[in-house]
């Protein structure tokens, strides 16, 4: 007996129910940080990374060690400091003497090669060490000596980050920023989280979570994400609101040539559209609406737009920036049927 394949509508369903468990587990550990949540779900379905960014003791590391909890895949976290070596990422050479007495390199994987990556305070270590991950970000793969390996699938890098002005921190390159999906910032807790953050942390009870999902479940679901619709209208919207950061770009408002010095590229238009497809599927729909584009623009565009001089002046922000071209830019207009 063949059974029936299912619809992409029961599919999609389906999905927000897995999401909603996923939620659900991480709330038993997490308070609060709903939006932080959704952009890390969008950047796991979309085969996206983050860099989350925030002051200690906010629970960046926690969230990442509790989603790696219920996902049923492999977790490893390299703490980054000042003295970590390209090497202690991406694993070495090494000299082996065989029970023949003949002597070969044998390759030794580093932390790199597993699931979920914990890059932990990524910003403490020297840049030729954050290069290290840039290869394995983009091509999920790592060249040692003349050798390349690919990295499992899924994969996903999700990085923590204290802010720049702190002490012994080592700013990210634009090329390695571009590279994270979403730049999520982790904001305090509300005075009522708070309370019941103080309130489950001082118990001596242990809280349990439970897997949710495999890695071959995720890579289907990502499969499942890539195929929500996207229409030319959401596609001229993204194209317009990307060019619109760049201050040499004819369409540029006028406030963007005074505060900008550089905006962003395509890949941000990508990133744009990926995010709107994961968010339209956690929500169960076929297809990517505008408001789905306007709840990724700040995370995707916040590190990718460079405010110079003027725009530091007037105490304006990335964000600031964002939000104000968000209500600029109009959607495009929609073409009557005629007949």
């Amino acid at each position: 007996m063949t059974t029936k394949p299912r619809s992409l509508g029961e599919l999609l369903q389906e999905f927000s129910q897995h999401c909603r468990l996923m939620r659900e587990e991480l709330q038993k550990v997490i308070v609060g940080q709903s939006e932080v949540i959704e952009q890390i779900f969008a950047a796991i379905f979309t085969r996206g990374h983050c860099l989350l960014v925030g002051v200690p003791g906010l629970a960046k590391t926690l969230i990442v060690s509790t989603l790696a909890k219920i996902l049923d895949v492999q977790f490893k976290r390299i703490q980054f400091t000042p003295d970590l070596m390209p090497s202690d990422i991406t694993g070495t050479n090494v000299l082996e003497e065989g029970v023949d007495g003949r002597r070969e390199f044998r390759f030794v994987p580093g932390p790199v090669f597993t699931n979920i990556l914990l890059a932990d305070e990524i910003n403490r270590t020297p840049p030729k060490t954050q290069a290290a991950l840039l290869q394995a970000m983009q091509e999920r793969e790592v060249t040692v000596g003349q050798q390349t390996y690919p990295l499992p699938e899924p994969f996903f890098t999700i990085a923590t980050q204290n802010p720049i002005e702190q002490e012994g921190t080592y700013p990210l390159p634009e090329a390695q920023l571009d590279r994270f999906m979403f730049n999520i910032r982790v904001d305090y807790p509300t005075a009522e989280e708070e309370e019941r953050i103080l309130a489950i942390t001082t118990r001596s009870e242990k809280v349990e979570v439970h897997k949710v999902l495999s890695g071959k479940a995720i890579l289907n679901l990502q499969r499942l994400v890539n195929s929500v619709a996207v229409s030319q209208y959401i596609v001229q919207y993204v194209a317009r609101l990307v060019r619109a950061t760049r201050p040499k770009d004819p369409s540029t408002p006028d406030f963007i040539r005074e505060l900008v010095d550089w905006g962003a590229g395509p890949r941000a238009g990508q990133f744009l559209i990926q995010g709107g497809k994961a968010l339209a599927a956690m929500d169960g729909r076929f297809a990517v609406a505008i408001d789905d584009v306007r709840r990724v623009a700040v995370p995707v565009l916040r590190h990718r737009i460079s405010p110079n001089f003027q725009a530091q002046a007037e105490g304006l922000t990335t964000d600031d920036i964002v939000l104000r071209l968000l209500r600029e830019i109009p959607a495009p207009a929609i073409p009557k049927y005629e007949r």
